[in-house]
């Protein structure tokens, strides 16, 4: 995967410098640290973790790193000092960064802890600080939710190691090596380094049977039965270069009832009559509304959204519920997950989670999780 990484970067923080202009901003600061974790540090600069990025609307970029080797290695900015130098202080930076204010506008996130944004308004001499929403970070989060080419090839990677780490999985269930929720988790904590990838995109959920029902159990996983007699789920995911895959895998196992039968069969037919309305310009009510019909005609009701973003956030824009408004449509670039659910207390649960790039003219299923009958 060759990019000119300089150049990927730069044109994103243009992106955001035009929007800045445009509503009169004059600089915006985005923190990634323990008090506020934020992927728009990353985004703008590749810098991975723990920095304050300072963002001016004439395109200047000072990116302030608590790692200063990691910040040479991984960060794309016009500048990089230190935090050391700040005493480890992002707001001591941005006001030592920004002088005075003059009256003008500088954007914090809306997000920020009452005790941050105090101190930067104290620090931030003259300047008028903002943490208002549909703002610069908001700005930002909208261009994350359509994905350029090097955010797309990250995420294929990542399905791609996803889907090879399933079938090892089932492979090991059907040899008798993976009996527990444990043995599933740790193996795919293992696995997913030696193929490649980061991180597990969130904490794995392995629930055998007895907390299938549960719509993400807790905890993730125990040292219970796995993959044995009913109904069992494997809801994981990988992070390639920070882009996040998503998937749950059912695996049914022996003789099951017709009840449960019929909770997989419902969930495989959303799976696949919802898929078809992912596609550019389709709003995204229509496929929630058509996971609705077919489990109302069971009288059945599916407890959380069809599907969400996925990017640098394991949740992220656009979300595909109930939330969404009546004139939000599926754009080209969007990559989300397509996941229909039924969860009984008695007969178990069933997820079939995929994720999906929608294309200029369709859509591109990126993971192949699919149910197991064993």
């Amino acid at each position: 995967m060759k990019e000119d990484f300089d150049k990927l970067y730069r044109s994103r923080r243009n992106s955001v410098c035009a929007f800045m202009k445009e509503q009169n901003i004059a600089a915006a600061l985005f923190e990634d640290s323990e008090m506020q974790r934020s992927p728009a540090v990353r985004y703008l600069t590749g810098h991975p973790m723990d920095a304050l990025l300072v963002l001016l609307d004439s395109g200047k970029s000072v990116l302030v790193p608590w790692d200063e080797n990691l910040a040479k290695e991984k960060a794309h900015a016009d500048e990089t000092v230190p935090s050391e130098q700040f005493g480890r202080s992002y707001a001591r930076a941005a006001a030592e960064i920004l002088g005075s204010g003059n009256g003008r506008t500088v954007c914090v996130s809306p997000e920020i802890p009452f005790c941050q944004f105090r101190d930067y308004s104290g620090r931030l001499e003259g300047w008028a600080v903002c943490a208002d929403e549909h703002k610069a970070h908001s700005f930002v989060q909208e261009l994350r939710a359509v994905k350029d080419s090097y955010e797309i090839e990250c995420t294929r990677k990542a399905a791609s190691i996803t889907d090879e780490m399933t079938e090892l999985i089932i492979a090991k269930v059907r040899s008798g090596e993976i009996q527990t929720e444990a043995d599933a988790a740790l193996f795919a904590e293992r696995e997913l380094r030696l193929l490649g990838a980061e991180r597990t995109s969130f904490d794995t959920l392995a629930a055998g049977p007895e907390r299938s029902f549960a719509i993400h159990a807790f905890p993730g996983y125990t040292n219970g039965a796995w993959a044995c007699e009913g109904i069992s789920i494997l809801d994981y995911g990988v992070c390639y270069e920070g882009y996040a895959s998503d998937c749950t895998v059912t695996i049914a196992k022996g003789h099951l009832s017709r009840e449960q039968n019929e909770l997989l069969d419902l969930v495989q037919e959303a799976a696949d009559e919802c898929v078809k309305l992912y596609r550019p310009n389709e709003k995204i009510l229509n496929a929630v509304r058509k996971a609705d019909e077919i489990f109302a005609r069971a009288n059945r009701k599916m407890p959380h959204g069809l599907g969400h973003g996925t990017g640098l956030e394991i949740h992220e824009n656009p979300f595909v519920s109930m939330r969404a408004g009546e004139n939000d449509v599926f754009k080209a670039g969007n990559i989300i997950t397509l996941e229909p659910g039924l969860y009984d207390k008695e007969l178990g649960g069933v997820r079939l989670e995929n994720d999906v790039l929608i294309t200029e003219d369709a859509n591109e299923v990126l993971t192949h999780s699919r149910i197991f009958r064993l």
